[in-house]
C-alpha cells in the first residue's frame, strides 16, 4: 500500500520564518520545562500559553513541510502533560509524596520531549513519535 504525502512548496524566507517561530516556541517550552524540574523555580503558565498559541497559529503555515511535525509535537506535548497533571492532581491532595513523584516524572518527560524536538529541529529534521 502506498501512502501519498502532500508536500507544499514553500520559499526559503517562509521556511526561515517558521523555523524562527519554532525556536521561539521551543525556548518558551524549555523555560517552563526546566522550571518544572528545578525545585522552587516557578515561572508563569503565561509562557506556556504564549508558546501554545504560537504553535496553534503557525501550524497551518507549516502544513506540508517538515516543520509541521514540530508544531504538532509541541502541541501534543502540552496537551498530554496537562492531562497527566490533572489526572495526578488528586495525589497531591491525598498523598503529598506520590503527587510530588508523579509530577516530577511528568515534568522530566515533558523536558525530554522538548529537548528531543530541539535536537531534531537543529538538524532540520521532522520529529516523529
Amino acid at each position: 500500500m502506498s501512502d501519498v504525502i502532500e508536500v507544499k512548496a514553500v520559499d526559503a524566507a517562509e521556511m526561515e520564518s517558521l523555523k524562527t517561530w519554532g525556536w521561539v516556541s521551543y525556548f518558551l517550552h524549555l523555560i517552563v520545562a526546566v522550571a518544572a524540574v528545578v525545585p522552587s523555580a516557578q515561572v508563569s503558565v503565561f509562557l506556556l500559553v504564549v508558546a501554545l498559541v504560537i504553535d496553534l497559529v503557525k501550524r497551518g503555515d507549516a502544513k506540508g513541510t517538515w516543520q509541521e511535525s514540530h508544531f504538532s509535537w509541541r502541541i501534543r506535548s502540552v496537551i498530554w502533560a496537562g492531562i497527566l497533571y490533572v489526572v495526578t492532581a488528586p495525589l497531591w491532595i491525598f498523598f503529598l509524596v506520590p503527587g510530588w513523584i508523579a509530577w516530577t516524572i511528568i515534568s522530566i518527560w515533558f523536558l525530554y520531549r522538548i529537548v528531543r524536538g530541539m535536537v531534531a529541529m537543529n538538524k532540520d529534521q521532522a520529529i516523529h513519535g
